[in-house]
Formats: structure tokens, C-alpha cells, sequence
């Protein structure tokens, strides 16, 4: 499993004007081909009266999925320069949808090429960009007498104070980066002497944004 990544956020849509044609561009996460499959039949179904729909998708831990369909714009034109912008931007599971609505002036290939470039890079920051780390959750068992300086010292750090269970003894749950595993654990184990019990939980993605 790789330690992290950038995506997009979340649903995002933008719209531009070149040469009086209409270019409405889609984003949204898709973390399956079945999910990037049914967000473009669903813009496709919105826009049945479209002069072309066009749409990419680069999906998996390794991009080992990755489709672009030009649906009727001259070869290459489209779906690939749209793939290449979610390549060159490092982003994994998205899927882009443009749709064009013709305004009567050709744009040759190299003007369909740089329009469904940028239409694409304009609806990705529409979705914004998001980086997901992978993170364990880390939990901290303590005698009370070293709570309060164990609490103190998380919150002056990076990591992330996540909760405090009270019960006979304390709980302290930490989200800690995976490549910190390691370090996070000794630095636990010198402030309390080695007095403290330390698991490591669940792995999740935590995101941040890019912006």
C-alpha cells in the first residue's frame, strides 16, 4: 500500500468559452472503474443533447486503470490531452467528464487539444486537489500521573490528538504517519520511562489540501 497520494476532493464542475463553443467540465473521485463508469453515464444522461461528452479516468494504487474516450472529437484530441492533465498533476482515482456544446467555429487538433487541456485543469481546481497520507492510530495506555504531561507534548507537536479514553487507566489515541510509526513510539516510551503500553490500530487515509 503506498503511503500517500493526491486526488481530488470532492465533486467539482467549471465552464469556459473558446471560440463560441461551451466547454463544461466534470470531476469527482472514483475509486473503481464502476464508479468512474457510472459518474460519465450520469453526466452523459444530463447533456444527451451535447455536441460531445468526452471523458478520462485514472484509477488504482499503480494507475493500472486508465481509459479516455473522445466520443466523437478527431482522434487523440480529447480524452487523451484530458488522461495527460491527470498524469501530469500526480492525481489518482478521478474521473473528468467535458462536455462541449458546439459554437460554429472549428478548432483545428492543436486548439481541441489545449481546450480540453485546460478545461480539465479548470474543473480539477474546481474539485480541489487533496493530498491523502496514510496514518495509524496509535493508542497510548498511561498510568494518570503522566496524562497531563503526555497530552501537553502531543498537542505541541505535529501528531494528532485524536481522543482520550478514562478508565482505570488512560487511553490516549494518536494519529501518527506510518513512516513515523518507529520514531512516535520511542519518543512515547522516553517520556514515560517506559511505563506506557503502545498498539498500533487501524491504518486510514487523513487528507490535506493542496491549496
Amino acid at each position: 500500500m503506498i503511503n500517500n497520494y493526491l486526488t481530488v476532493k470532492d465533486y467539482g464542475e467549471s465552464e469556459i468559452i473558446i471560440s463560441k463553443s461551451r466547454f463544461l467540465t466534470y470531476v469527482n473521485r472514483a475509486e473503481t472503474e464502476e464508479e468512474a463508469l457510472l459518474f460519465i453515464e450520469k453526466i452523459k444522461k444530463m447533456h444527451a443533447g451535447a455536441t460531445h461528452n468526452c471523458s478520462c479516468y485514472l484509477v488504482g494504487e499503480h494507475d493500472q486503470i486508465q481509459k479516455a474516450n473522445d466520443d466523437g472529437e478527431p482522434s487523440g484530441t480529447a480524452g487523451v490531452p484530458m488522461l495527460e492533465v491527470l498524469k501530469k498533476q500526480g492525481l489518482k482515482d478521478t474521473v473528468v467528464v467535458v462536455t462541449r456544446y458546439f459554437g460554429g467555429i472549428k478548432l483545428g487538433g492543436g486548439g481541441l487539444i489545449r481546450a480540453y487541456g485546460k478545461a480539465t485543469t479548470e474543473g480539477i481546481a474546481a474539485a480541489q486537489v487533496v493530498e491523502r497520507k496514510l496514518h495509524y492510530l496509535m493508542k497510548i495506555g498511561i498510568d494518570y500521573g503522566f496524562l497531563g504531561k503526555i497530552e501537553n507534548e502531543i498537542r505541541s507537536s505535529h501528531y494528532m490528538l485524536q481522543d482520550i479514553l478514562y478508565a482505570e487507566n488512560v487511553e490516549v489515541c494518536v494519529h501518527v504517519l506510518k513512516e513515523e510509526e518507529q520514531i512516535f513510539t520511542d519518543w512515547i516510551t522516553e517520556l514515560t520511562n517506559g511505563q506506557a503500553t503502545i498498539t498500533n490500530e487501524d491504518a486510514l487515509f487523513i487528507e490535506f489540501s493542496k491549496e
